[in-house]
């Protein structure tokens, strides 16, 4: 999760945040012969990757939403247990048509979630609806999948800022993936094919045989280490810490289908939402 040009604790953060002077990689093919998704409805950030997300409840004239890492926010990382809701900010995000060309750009004042608690997610609200991203640039969201993702099923994480996509399989899950100060549940383990690389935080995670978002890309194990920045570890439920160099990781993102409502207003209170909520 690295994160550079923000500070010096930013510079140092996580392999798939954005690093400057980093070489193109090819893309590695999908795992299975499928036919990968295309960039289409993915954003550039100014350090990390995202994409216009649309889900269970969101209608054509909602304010479109942006996925991407918490770790990626402009304001800093949110601290282990912090969660930020309703924050102001003033964001512009790079939308890319289907073959990674520059579509325009979409706008969001507000934060409408934010952590790195449990899993390490951020969904903006931008002041453009669905409908106006279609009509005007032709672009349709992705649709985020609202059941847990499958082991074993191809996937692709595709990257806005690199305009580059990654294939391979879901290898497993982590029951808990930690890396410095933060702990994650339940994450997406991929197969060895996808080797991200900085700039690819936050890109979203596409069940190559649904075409829909399963998960949000968010580090890899760069040196070997364990639990440390950069070099997370996967902790079991009897408390075994396994080190897996050079794998990659990403978090699920069905759970955030249940706490979004009408209007694609948050609503963290509502039944099956289990996403963390902020400290009273």
């Amino acid at each position: 999760m690295r994160k550079p040009l923000v500070s010096t604790l930013a510079a140092a953060l996580f392999g798939a945040a954005a690093l400057t002077g980093i070489a193109t990689a090819p893309a590695a093919a999908a795992a299975g012969g499928e036919t990968p998704p295309s960039l289409e409805g993915t954003v550039a950030l100014s350090n990390c990757s995202g994409s216009v997300v649309k889900l269970k409840h969101s209608r054509p004239d909602d304010p479109a939403l942006v996925l991407s890492n918490g770790h990626c926010l402009e304001e800093g990382m949110p601290g282990a247990g912090e969660v930020i809701v309703d924050q102001p900010t003033s964001r512009d995000f790079t939308l890319l048509n289907a073959d990674g060309g520059d579509a325009g750009k979409v706008h969001s004042d507000k934060i409408a979630y934010a952590t790195m608690t449990d899993t390490d997610i951020s969904l903006y609200e931008t002041d453009t609806t669905y409908k106006e991203i279609k009509r005007t640039y032709g672009i349709d969201a992705l649709k985020l999948d609202a059941k847990h993702p499958r082991a074993g099923r191809d996937i692709t994480v595709v990257s806005g800022y690199w305009k580059e996509k990654f294939g391979c399989a879901v290898d497993g899950f982590a029951h808990r993936l930690k890396e410095a100060d933060w702990t994650w549940k339940d994450s997406l383990r991929y197969t060895m094919e996808c080797q991200t690389k900085g700039g690819t935080s936050g890109s979203p995670v596409i069940d190559d045989r649904t075409g829909k978002v399963v998960g949000v890309n968010n580090t890899h194990n760069e040196d070997g280490e364990m639990c440390t920045l950069n070099n997370p570890c996967e902790v079991n439920e009897q408390g075994h810490v396994v080190i897996r160099y050079l794998n990659a990781y990403g978090q699920q993102t069905y759970l955030i289908n249940p706490c979004f409502g009408r209007g694609n207003q948050l609503d963290l209170d509502a039944r099956g939402c289990h996403l963390p909520q902020p400290r009273s």
